[in-house]
């Protein structure tokens, strides 16, 4: 009997692009982090392309890539972003599949997955047909081959969906154990009721369709995924490899196929070090028992299906009410608030539908006038999606297009593509997954609404978000607070809002603190700089100009001329709007410069009001990550005030501090928030020097032991760690760096002494991977009396031997 395993990671994380900027704002639930998906990067898909196996001493005997060794999927919105903001990692996931490809037959570990993690069942049709084109094609570009198997939302599935994942060239899916209704032999005529999870995960199974088509559907062991999460079996690498193996049947003599499918975070994010009890029980499979670790499209080739399923439409893998978890008040939710209800689901889905309905005729007539098919056009544009070359765009109007579009049409036929992407991107499954109407994966289809309001009202003219609040308004928040749908929209989704003029007030209030010369990327808007002309008076400054503003995205541009004045702190007037002719330019400019030369600032502020209007924008104007950045400046001096008053106040008290601590008196609440303070801010920006001075860092430890000051230690492991980080990628760059390599060792002895552990995960990979290369290298030179190379052998070793890494003698 053949005995084959296959674990099956789901690794996925939910669009959180700002619509308009296509970027992640800052999250300040992931801090230290930027963002989620920073977070998760760094805490689970890293870590699972450079896993650890420790050898009997606990040392890092091997390196190993997970994703090579298991059948994984990835959605293309994470992708996305790991390809631009983690390319490192997206290369480890790139490589996983080629050489999972080489050692099995062609058979790559990857596979697809639909687009946006919409729930299909309660998709319409068109909708379904493009999330599957749309991530079978994003799963070419990127991986080089066509798919083979695609993962649907939270395996939720109807028979339509099979059908067009048939259609496309699917061979196969994944699904949970219950939601299988009947199997029997092929050729057999009487069907097995297998309800309620008792179908054998262990084999599998031909689904024949209503086109007559058929594809293969892949049961998971129910019980053992399940144990992943409720039975700790990540704790332990062995005991998760035995319960594997304790999943095979003596009692047949076909081949089995042990399998599971769990949430890929699982490996890391939920579970700590769980990519490495992942790597271990893999290891110990391969090594040391008769099955063979495989992944789904290999072990199909060579064993097709013998029996045949039907499923139970409209279910899933996380709803036990079938998909009522996306439309309903089913009981499904993340729990932790007993009194809260999902009653917000429905009316939030039926909003988004009528939204989603009421732009299709439009869309269908005013792309109908552009493009051969509409629908067809809006399949392809994934194309453009993956790339935005000018090349591409051409290509693809070429494609689609009748005839020779204008730049005014191709602009309006990308702005009714882009409208299209966003009314599926509202649809993605976290938004209904959770507990409450104003969480955030919820707020965010909401705001994918907006940017659908936004471009319909823009390309047809007609009154969209009325309706459509009038709708949400339906929908109730369990926080009093946050009241309803309507509220949540005019509260985060409206004034975040963006169009030209406001990226260009960006841009003007941002020149006060940036210098801009020639063209200037903000996100995926471009501004070509026409005429900029800055004064200064101490703290004071004026800025005066012009620019092009253009979107990366929809191609449409704008002329504008601006204003902006700052009078120190948080004080700022902008005036942005239509380019002035010349003479008229000129004329504002003279004006406001003679009254900034006259310190009538008042004037300056009633011109930019003449000029522009009353609708004035300031700080505010500016998006999330560089209004902070921007504060970060003018807070600076108060900051340095408070510091230094704080640090008197500290410095003044500290004995009797000390005295009352030792004394077991209660200290004051001040007295402690002053200690706190000052040594956390001193130690912190220690950590963020070039240099790390011992004889500044031991004594501040020290007096914080002392004092009984608590480290901040998320933020000071945060400092420490990207100052080794980035000692470590120069040091891969240049690794006969000796110099460089011995102060990153002194920094290893240095933290020995901090009361927390600092993650050094990264300066792990950068050893091994030179472990393999000049270490080498260096042992030969050594051989030959080469003194530079014995110090750094000595070195190396030595460092090698503090990250707990095993290298030859």
């Amino acid at each position: 009997m053949e005995k084959y395993v296959c674990v099956h990671g789901h690794f996925y994380q939910p669009p959180r692009e700002n619509p308009w900027l296509e970027e992640i704002e800052v999250q300040d639930s992931a801090y230290p982090y930027h963002d989620w998906n920073a977070k998760i990067s760094e805490e689970c898909y890293g870590p699972n392309g450079t896993a650890r196996m420790l050898d009997s001493d606990g040392k890092i005997s091997r390196i190993t890539n997970n994703y090579s060794k298991i059948s994984f999927n990835l959605g293309p919105t994470i992708l996305q972003w790991m390809q631009k903001r983690a390319p490192e990692k997206y290369a480890k996931i790139l490589e996983a599949d080629r050489i999972s490809s080489q050692e099995l037959e062609g058979h790559g570990a990857a596979i697809a997955q639909v687009y946006n993690h919409m729930i299909m069942p309660l998709s319409n049709s068109r909708d379904k047909k493009t999330q599957i084109i749309w991530g079978k094609r994003d799963f070419e570009f990127r991986f080089g081959r066509a798919p083979e198997g695609m993962w649907l939302a939270e395996t939720a599935v109807d028979n339509e969906t099979l059908d067009l994942l048939a259609a496309n060239g699917i061979l196969y899916t994944i699904l949970a154990p219950r939601q299988a209704h009947l199997v029997r032999e092929i050729g057999a005529s009487e069907w097995n009721d297998v309800s309620d999870g008792r179908v054998d995960p262990k084999r599998p199974y031909k689904a024949s369709l209503p086109s007559g088509a058929d594809i293969t559907l892949f049961f998971y062991d129910g019980p053992v995924s399940q144990a992943i999460a409720f039975e700790q079996l990540l704790e332990s690498g062995e005991r998760f490899a035995d319960r594997l193996m304790e999943a095979f049947s003596d009692d047949q003599d076909e081949p089995q196929l042990v399998h599971i499918a769990t949430d890929g975070e699982s490996y890391g994010h939920h579970h700590r070090h769980g990519e490495m009890a992942l790597a271990y029980a893999l290891d110990h499979i391969e090594s040391s028992t008769p099955a063979k670790i495989t992944n789904y499209g290999y072990y199909l080739s060579k064993y097709p299906p013998t029996y045949e399923a039907q499923i139970y439409e409209n279910s899933s893998w996380s709803c036990v009410h079938g998909i009522e978890r996306w439309r309903s008040d089913c009981g499904c939710n993340s729990g932790g608030h007993g009194d809260w209800n999902q009653s917000w689901r429905e009316p939030l889905r039926n909003a988004l539908d009528w939204l989603r309905d009421a732009v299709a005729d439009e869309f269908e007539q005013v792309a109908g006038s552009l493009v051969k098919d509409p629908w067809a056009a809006r399949d392809g544009y994934v194309d453009i999606i993956l790339d935005r070359s000018p090349a591409q765009i051409a290509k693809y109007i070429e494609t689609y297009a009748d005839r020779e579009l204008t730049r005014d049409e191709e602009i309006k036929l990308l702005k009714l593509m882009e409208m299209q992407r966003h009314c599926m991107l509202m649809y993605t499954s976290c938004g209904w997954f959770f507990d409450e109407l104003s969480g955030m994966e919820t707020v965010q289809v909401i705001v994918y609404a907006g940017r659908v309001i936004q471009l319909a009202q823009d390309l047809f003219h007609n009154d969209y978000e009325t309706e459509f609040l009038n709708l949400l308004e339906h929908a109730k928040s369990n926080i009093p607070d946050h009241q309803n749908g309507r509220v949540i929209y005019n509260k985060w989704v409206k004034p975040n809002v963006l169009d030209l003029t406001r990226v260009g007030a960006h841009y003007a209030v941002n020149s006060l603190f940036e210098e801009y010369t020639g063209t200037t990327a903000i996100d995926v808007y471009s501004a070509n700089q026409e005429d900029f002309q800055l004064l200064k008076a101490g703290r004071v400054k004026l800025v005066t100009g012009q620019a092009t503003i253009e979107s990366g995205i929809t191609h449409e541009s704008e002329q504008l001329s601006f204003g902006a004045l700052h009078l120190g702190d948080h004080t700022i007037n902008c005036g942005i709007g239509p380019h002035m002719d010349e003479e008229t330019y000129q004329e504002y400019v003279v004006k406001l410069h003679e009254s900034f030369k006259a310190a009538d600032f008042p004037e300056i502020i009633r011109s930019l009001d003449d000029y522009f209007g009353s609708s004035a924008y300031s700080l505010t104007s500016l998006f999330e990550d560089e209004k902070r950045k921007v504060m970060q400046i003018v807070l600076a001096p108060a900051m340095e005030q408070t510091e230094a008053l704080t640090g008197q106040l500290y410095e003044m008290h500290a004995p009797l501090f000390l005295f009352m601590r030792n004394a077991n008196l209660r200290i004051p609440e001040p007295l402690a928030m002053s200690a706190e303070f000052v040594l956390n801010t001193r130690l912190q920006r220690a950590f963020q020097q070039s240099f790390l001075d011992p004889l500044v860092i031991e004594p501040l430890l020290e007096e914080m032991s002392f004092a009984g000051v608590k480290i901040d230690e998320t933020t000071i492991e945060y400092s420490v760690r990207m100052n080794l980080e980035e000692k470590a990628r120069r040091l891969l760059e240049n690794p006969e760096h000796l110099e460089l390599m011995e102060e990153i060792l002194a920094i290893l002895t240095l933290i020995e002494k901090l009361p927390f552990e600092v993650n050094t995960w990264k300066l792990q990979n950068m050893a091994w991977e030179l472990s393999q290369s000049v270490y080498q290298e260096a042992i030969k030179k050594h051989n030959i009396d080469n003194e530079r190379a014995g110090r750094w052998l000595d070195t190396f070793r030595t460092l090698a031997n503090k990250l707990w890494l095993e290298v030859p003698e």
